[in-house]
């Protein structure tokens, strides 16, 4: 009788596991119809496709005025030349004019191209032009710590080259690179590889290859003839003082096909005095081989920043070596006053006496006083 009810109990005990696991299954195959039937609704209106939203760039929009005074003419300004390097400006972008200077809007964009690579775009639009800066992309997963850039892009070139105009701590760039770059530097169709060393401290050396069409030091684009090399470098010293050092070479061909080398040495220190405040020193000096006529320059700055709104700074620029029967004492003051309400603008105060400039092929000291405006909105903080 025993054996007969623990038969019954077993086999009622399976019965009711069997019902339950029936209705599990059925559960199951209920909810994955379910889900066919949602993915094929999304596929219906397209969503599987494409989703408009995944593939809206991150964008930014960068105002930037001034209200400029100085005791040179307009007329006479737009022709300026610096003796030995060249006799005519081709173009002024920024503060061209005696009183108020619209100096351009940049309008920039970043975005992911799926998991490989990601694409950068800067343009800018002045008064009466509209110019594609930068327009690159950018590799995100190469072996060894190699990455590549590609398209049209500022080159690597020195320590603020690769620096927009309104990022850079003076409202112009310093004279060194207006005299042997011009206002734009290197800016270039062409290629980038980048080499991050594994180790503590920051070790980084490029290359690049790039059509060459900078007309200041090079300007042969017929075909691409510059070619950038350099080696750049961070470390520390003690807890409060970073040290960043670099070296750089570039070689192309002049518009008559002559050879053209420049050269570049540059030594940051920051010390940090503390979390809002710090004191930088920056220097760099150029040298210039083109068609056997050697010149040489450099700048050396002093910026302080008081805290997160504040900055004051300082910048001595010359040219101290020119071509043969040419001046060899252009020189180049500049001081600057930089205040930021929050992290999206900047007003800076700047005054300068420049000593290289000739204007109508005559030398004349430049006295220049400008405030200028910058207003950015959304992800580009400066």
């Amino acid at each position: 009788m025993q054996k007969k009810l623990l038969l019954c109990t077993l086999l009622s005990t399976y019965l009711l596991q069997a019902n339950d696991l029936e209705k599990r299954v059925e559960k199951l195959e209920k909810a994955l119809q379910a889900q066919k039937k949602s993915k094929l609704q999304e596929a219906l209106k397209g969503g599987n496709s494409f989703n408009q939203k995944s593939f809206i760039p991150d964008i930014s929009l960068i105002l930037d005025g001034s209200a400029v005074s100085r005791n040179i003419n307009n007329d006479e300004y737009e022709g300026y030349g610096i003796d030995g390097f060249f006799d005519n400006a081709d173009e002024i972008p920024f503060h061209k004019n005696r009183g108020f200077n619209f100096n351009y809007a940049e309008l920039g964009m970043h975005s992911e191209v799926g998991p490989y690579f990601t694409s950068d775009a800067i343009f800018h639009l002045h008064p009466d032009e509209f110019e594609i800066e930068e327009a690159y992309l950018t590799t995100k997963k190469l072996p060894a710590n190699l990455d590549m850039k590609m398209g049209k892009f500022r080159s690597g070139f020195g320590r603020i080259n690769a620096i927009h105009q309104h990022a850079q701590h003076f409202a112009e760039q310093p004279l060194v690179y207006e005299a042997m770059l011009g206002v734009e530097g290197i800016n270039d169709a062409g290629v980038a590889l980048h080499w991050v060393a594994p180790t503590d401290n920051y070790f980084m050396a490029g290359v690049e290859a790039m059509q060459g069409t900078n007309e200041l030091s090079f300007g042969k684009s017929s075909e691409n003839n510059l070619y950038v090399g350099y080696l750049k470098s961070g470390f520390d010293l003690g807890d409060s003082t970073s040290v960043l050092t670099g070296a750089s070479v570039a070689t192309g061909k002049t518009e008559d096909n002559k050879d053209s080398k420049l050269y570049n040495g540059e030594l940051t220190l920051k010390y940090i005095i503390d979390s809002y405040s710090n004191l930088t020193w920056q220097s760099e000096y150029l040298y210039r081989d083109r068609d056997d006529v050697k010149q040489g320059g450099y700048y050396t700055q002093l910026l302080y920043k008081k805290d997160s709104n504040w900055e004051f700074g300082a910048r001595y620029g010359a040219l101290n070596k020119n071509a043969k029967n040419q001046p060899d004492d252009l020189k180049k003051y500049s001081a600057i006053v930089s205040y930021s309400p929050f992290e999206f603008s900047k007003i800076r105060l700047q005054a300068t006496k420049d000593k290289s400039k000739s204007f109508g092929g005559v030398r004349r000291t430049e006295n220049q006083v400008l405030l200028e405006f910058l207003v950015e909105t959304e992800a580009h903080a400066f």
